[in-house]
């Protein structure tokens, strides 16, 4: 997700200094953060208490689609980033959080809501530890975050290995690496964000869409986050 940005001239812009940019383009990014969690915890909730709704899409061919549609909206928000417009922007990533709610629903459903809803706060706790700690820590983590990014391929490729041997011994090594290499990432992400809000002038229609994706990376790092503890400590039905 690394951009050049381009030359804008720039019209009705604040100017603002390194630390109230910083501070102001983190709230958007965690702004478009909690929306999107929101959303997907709505859907999850609701199709995973609607018998009917969620008989319709489950073992059919709509099921799949929702299972698979998350990537591929991540993938055109990605790649589109610099082509599309900021509202088709929001558009698109309001429709993943929906369908990414709704794909949860299945998994929320294996687990006990007791179980789900202590995952839920223990992923929230680390999560906002790790963010503090990305924020105010002086050490540059640029070096820790290229590392946790090969551990994150590692982990896709174990999983996609694991897909096909069904160890539940590999499944669970996985689990407790995927939860050390996304509480490193909270913590890379947050400080790499604070420093691109920095550098750019908030107001500027650039800043808005890089808002945004900071909003979307944040978001997966939470939800692969929960997930991975949920593996780890969920309690099937």
């Amino acid at each position: 997700m690394e951009n050049n940005t381009p030359d804008y001239t720039y019209q009705n812009v604040v100017q603002l200094n390194d630390a109230d940019a910083s501070r102001k383009f983190l709230a958007n990014v965690f702004l478009w953060m909690f929306v999107a969690l929101g959303i997907s915890a709505f859907f999850a909730f609701f199709f995973a208490s609607n018998p009917a709704l969620y008989a319709s899409i489950r073992g059919t061919g709509l099921g799949t689609i929702v299972m698979l549609a998350p990537l591929a909206f991540v993938l055109i928000i990605s790649f589109g980033f610099n082509r599309l417009s900021y509202g088709v922007l929001a558009i698109l990533f309001i429709a993943y959080a929906v369908v990414m709610g709704i794909s949860l629903s299945f998994i929320l459903l294996a687990f006990t809501a007791s179980s789900v809803l202590g995952v839920f706060i223990t992923s929230s706790l680390l999560f906002g530890v790790m963010a503090i700690a990305g924020y105010t820590t002086h050490q540059d983590l640029t070096k820790f975050g290229s590392i946790m990014i090969m551990l994150l391929f590692g982990i896709i490729i174990a999983s996609l290995v694991n897909f096909f041997l069904h160890s539940s011994g590999l499944d669970m090594i996985i689990s407790y690496v995927g939860v050390a290499v996304f509480v490193g990432l909270t913590a890379y992400d947050v400080q790499k964000l604070k420093r691109i809000g920095a550098g750019i002038e908030y107001g500027d229609a650039s800043a808005n869409k890089m808002a945004l994706m900071g909003g979307l990376t944040l978001y997966l790092d939470f939800v692969n986050l929960f997930l991975m503890l949920l593996r780890i400590f969920g309690r099937r039905r």
